[in-house]
């Protein structure tokens, strides 16, 4: 996962996070999703961009991470309370609102943007009239509090009874109206949250529209290898030369889990020990992360841990989950902090296993591109690491429908299998441009200088920036099995290893 520092407006810091699965989240193939993950992470700055139609949205759906407060109750009505809010610019989506509906459209999003405008205004006439009752009742007050003054004046310090009653009565008045308008704020407020933080990030204006099939051919890589034999698939190879177990996988785990065993286990430890060698070559600090996670940490990732379609693990009784990428973890790591400027780019690469619920479906830069720009470099990593191992394989812009909540753009990689006859999904390279950041909290302070003010002489520091996240699968091992013992097999039976893994399997 990569994640990348900016927001709207001024200079920006980028953090990108990169992520490498080891085991396949694709039902398409035999292994079931339990991988293990290598990520890439950086964090960047960059300034301000001429913003495309679409890109402001980007910086506004999203926000630094808020500590909730306990569940509230309005009248008989119980309020869900949200675990975090997300600094959302409620006013952006209401100006924006037919960019706002075009996009969720696109994106066959279940967001109801209609009733977040109603709850949005809704919200704004309960603060006006709270505001204003608030400015009456204070009025009053004082009214009183004056006449009282004089009374006790003339009085010599005492105050009538029935003076005294009337401001007691007029100060328990004000409060209960209050009282009674916070509570509906803060209902609204929370109603507010919960169905804006439905609403998925924006698209890049050059994402093509609609299902996986309007995905777009980026770039084509190699070429199918010619067999002048009969072509096994991985199962095949992999019954012959003894290196699955899926039958006790089946009785121990569950259907579609295996054991890798003899030349197996030394290929999948080459792969995470070779990829992990090329990244950090590039600058990438490597980490393992914690498996378990909590679930509004899941959530500011742009995941649902408990909704009717999640693919993730939630614990019983806690508030924590499995995780189902290592993208989330190293997106927690700065969570709720500022970067230090000077500290960027902070680059990641994480390996960890990745939980899933089924096999699922599958440097200074000074301009707003360089979200882009690294977007580019993680997908120029993978196709470097893919074509290094002689892997033919097509690259492609994925459309709309194929997006998550968080993506702004989206890059599979997907490579040739000969045993199955068909091109397979082996990797992603996403930019969530500040969706999840905003969310997770995740910002940094432009190392401008400072202004003085000239009569108190107090310094203001420059305003803080939300970074952009990006990320992308280095490695996703089980699906580079299939592709390894297909592409390389030979007619005795066995299977050549690609020179850049020698190394990593004793020679």
């Amino acid at each position: 996962m990569a994640l990348q520092c900016r927001l709207s407006g001024a200079t920006f810091q980028s953090l990108k996070l990169a992520t490498i699965p080891i085991s396949s989240s694709s039902s398409r193939f035999i292994f079931r999703t339990l991988p293990k993950t290598l990520n890439l992470a950086l964090f960047s700055r960059h300034s301000a961009p001429k913003a495309p139609p679409f890109s402001v949205l980007i910086r506004n759906l999203s926000a630094p991470a808020v500590a909730a407060a306990p569940a509230s109750e309005t009248s008989d009505i119980k309020v869900v309370k949200p675990q975090w809010n997300a600094a959302i610019d409620f006013k952006w989506i209401r100006d924006n609102k037919e960019a706002v509906a075009v996009n969720i459209k696109n994106r066959n999003s279940n967001a109801n943007l209609e009733l977040v405008l109603q709850l949005y205004d809704k919200m704004l006439n309960l603060q006006k009239r709270s505001q204003l009752i608030f400015a009456d009742r204070l009025q009053e007050v004082e009214r009183l509090r004056g006449e009282r003054n004089n009374v006790a004046n003339k009085m010599k310090g005492k105050l009538e009874p029935s003076e005294r009653q009337k401001l007691i009565e007029e100060g328990k008045d004000l409060k209960e109206a209050l009282t009674t308008l916070e509570e509906d704020l803060v209902k609204l407020r929370d109603e507010l949250q919960i169905e804006a933080q439905c609403i998925p990030n924006l698209t890049h204006p050059d994402v093509p529209i609609g299902w996986e099939d309007s995905s777009k051919l980026r770039n084509m890589v190699g070429s199918p290898r010619k067999f002048d034999f009969p072509v096994k698939d991985h199962l095949q190879i992999g019954k012959e030369l003894d290196l699955f177990d899926f039958d006790a996988a089946a009785e121990v785990s569950g259907s579609k889990f295996y054991y890798l065993k003899n030349e197996a286990v030394m290929l999948e430890m080459a792969l995470v020990n070779w990829t992990l060698t090329e990244v950090m070559k590039r600058g990438f600090t490597p980490l393992t992360t914690p498996e378990i996670v909590r679930s509004s940490v899941v959530e500011k990732c742009g995941f649902q841990p408990r909704g009717e379609n999640t693919q993730v693990y939630s614990i019983e009784d806690s508030d924590q989950c499995l995780i189902g990428t290592a993208e989330i973890p190293v997106g927690g790591i700065h969570m709720d902090s500022i970067v230090a400027e000077s500290a960027l780019p902070l680059k990641y690469v994480a390996f960890s296993h990745c939980f899933r619920t089924e096999a699922g479906a599958a440097g200074t830069a000074t301009r707003q591109e360089e979200s882009d720009m690294y977007h580019e470099e993680l997908i120029k990593i993978e196709e470097d690491l893919f074509s290094s191992l002689g892997l033919h394989f097509k690259i492609l812009d994925m459309a709309t429908g194929d997006l998550g909540a968080p993506a702004y753009r989206k890059f599979d990689v997907e490579a040739w299998m000969p045993g199955l006859e068909r091109y397979g999904e082996i990797s992603s390279a996403s930019n969530c441009t500040d969706y999840q950041s905003r969310r997770l909290g995740i910002r940094y302070r432009p190392s401008e200088s400072p202004s003085t003010t000239s009569k108190k002489g107090k310094t203001n520091l420059a305003a803080t920036k939300f970074v952009h996240t990006l990320n992308a699968t280095a490695c996703a091992i089980p699906r580079m099995l299939v592709c390894l013992l297909e592409n390389f097999q030979q007619e005795d039976g066995s299977v050549i290893i690609p020179h850049p893994l020698r190394p990593f399997m004793g020679g």
